[in-house]
């Protein structure tokens, strides 16, 4: 299976590309007319250690700017580059070569990025023994969303919900706005149907036992430590066990440095915008071979 599947042969994605180059040459491309039309070649270098993701994204630049590509790797792959390492051959005009890289180079740089942290994440989770889900945020960079959360993706985690209309989270404001997790619970599946999971942000056991009990599918306990988060989480399983089905969430305070202290097998899920939110770059480049 590859990740590239995940996205439709035409739709929105495709749109946005053309939106990005446009941004890039909003009138004249001076450079191109240096350039001209000559048939060229470039290599496409990556020149630090981490998960290639955006392929498909920097492909569909090279598509619309008409450039030949071959990729020597998958996305995915991790690279450890001595110095650099080819990812991929290039070859057209000289001004359309010059017109994709920098796009194309700024969507491999966040999207492996995004793959890397997110990699690095959930294999130390898993070192710890967690055998549970480590899942992004909607808390992305507007216009970027979906290359964000796919490459949460490709670097090992779960994604969590992609906008508002994919499952129903119903956060303190919400409550506060209602009167209360029943009730709004209640309204939400009123139009939400069975199709679509509710789930409830909560501050204490008294809340989230509240959700259960109303019915909601997923229990946010937010904002815990890493001690009260794991008898909070052993409280409520007990008390719901072989009565209602549901998932454990945790949000907020995860990090690289306190994975294999804060993590415990009671809670289900672990959402972070640590995977993606303020993460570094893997640095790649695009030369002309002459």
């Amino acid at each position: 299976m590859s990740f590239e599947h995940l996205l439709p042969v035409s739709g929105e994605w495709k749109t946005d590309v053309t939106r990005w180059l446009s941004e890039d040459v909003p009138s004249f491309d001076y450079g191109g007319y240096v350039v001209g039309n000559d048939q060229k070649t470039a290599t496409l270098w990556c020149k630090q250690e981490g998960v290639i993701a955006g392929i498909p994204f920097a492909q569909e630049v090279f598509d619309q700017c008409k450039l030949k590509v071959e990729w020597l790797v998958k996305e995915g792959d991790y690279l450890r580059p001595d110095g650099k390492l080819a990812v991929a051959k290039l070859s057209g005009p000289s001004r359309n070569l010059l017109l994709a890289e920098r796009t194309a180079l700024n969507l491999l740089a966040r999207g492996s990025g995004i793959a890397t942290q997110s990699h690095k994440t959930i294999t130390l989770a898993r070192e710890s023994g967690y055998t549970g889900l480590i899942a992004g945020t909607r808390k992305t960079t507007p216009g970027l969303r979906r290359l964000e959360k796919y490459c949460m993706l490709v670097g090992g985690c779960d994604q969590h919900r992609y906008d508002l209309s994919s499952m129903v989270m119903l956060k303190d404001n919400h409550i506060w706005s209602t009167g209360s997790i029943t009730d709004a619970v209640k309204r939400a599946r009123k139009v939400c149907g069975f199709s679509t999971k509710i789930e409830v942000e909560c501050q204490s056991e008294d809340e989230a036992n509240e959700a259960i009990e109303a019915g909601a599918d997923v229990i946010m306990l937010d904002n815990f430590t890493g001690e009260t988060i794991k008898v909070a989480a052993t409280n409520i399983k007990s008390k719901w066990t072989g009565k209602k089905q549901f998932l454990l969430e945790c949000s907020g305070g995860l990090t690289l440095q306190n994975v294999k202290s804060y993590l415990t097998n009671e809670i289900d899920i672990y959402s972070t915008s640590s995977i993606h939110q303020g993460v570094g770059y893997v640095d790649f480049s695009m030369k002309i071979d002459h």
